[in-house]
């Protein structure tokens, strides 16, 4: 990519950063990148304890794939978290791709999207979520355009850092709440459902969460419309689960 061509995407997005509220700067770079970029959708999640937790997505069918691998616990967009490496699925209809994520590319298919790029937001010590693009055709990115998606998880990332994002930052007006509080609190919910199944049935906390997640996708929920259940005790799972 060349100097001038840095100098147009840095532009591009700094223009949509600029005057935004802390709450508003993912979403407007996810747009930022539908524009500079082959793809139908963006979406941002940031990773804590084996759960990816959605934080802003460009449409609902973004926002919809991204539930529906944090409910899968699979997907390009897991890998990419947990390896701290993008992961490029170029092709969810056949090859590779396919295979290894058999589930999820079938319902990704399904939905109509047929390519996922997934980019981690920091590095492999250090990843704190990912820049998932979603395409609703096969097919790579071209050099420069995996150039220019690096550069846009490189800013993304720069951005999270920066922005305050818990009650003690000194940084909010008196009164008003944290722009990460509901996100935190959707977060909690499913922690504490994975901690009433251990509980129930006496398993740790990976399988508690391998199950919740298995009984939500049986039930047709996400993950964290089952935590609810679980947590306001319409749900019990039990050893058949």
């Amino acid at each position: 990519m060349s100097d001038r061509g840095r100098e147009r995407i840095a532009a591009v997005l700094a223009d949509a950063v600029r005057d935004a509220e802390p709450s508003e700067v993912p979403e407007r770079l996810c747009a930022a990148a539908v524009r500079l970029l082959p793809v139908s959708g963006a979406g941002v999640a940031l990773w804590g304890e084996g759960i990816p937790v959605p934080l802003s997505a460009s449409s609902a069918r973004a926002e919809q794939l991204m539930e529906m691998q944090a409910t899968l616990g699979d997907g390009p967009c897991l890998r990419a978290a947990e390896t701290g490496a993008a992961v490029y699925a170029s092709d969810l209809t056949a090859g590779r791709d396919a295979v290894r994520w058999p589930v999820f590319a079938q319902q990704a298919a399904a939905a109509g999207v047929r390519a996922v790029y997934a980019l981690p937001l920091g590095g492999h010590m250090s990843c704190v979520g990912t820049l998932d693009l979603y395409r609703d055709v096969p097919g790579e990115l071209a050099g420069d355009e995996v150039r220019t998606a690096q550069l846009v998880a490189d800013v993304l990332t720069a951005a999270l850092m920066a922005l305050p994002l818990g009650e003690d930052d000194g940084l909010r007006p008196p009164g008003e709440e944290p722009w990460l509080s509901a996100l935190a609190t959707d977060h909690d919910v499913v922690h504490q459902a994975v901690g009433m199944v251990m509980a129930q049935l006496g398993i740790d906390a990976g399988e508690a969460l391998a199950r919740l997640r298995a009984h939500a996708f049986a039930q047709g929920r996400t993950v964290l419309d089952e935590g609810r259940e679980v947590v306001g005790r319409r749900t019990r799972l039990d050893d058949r689960d």
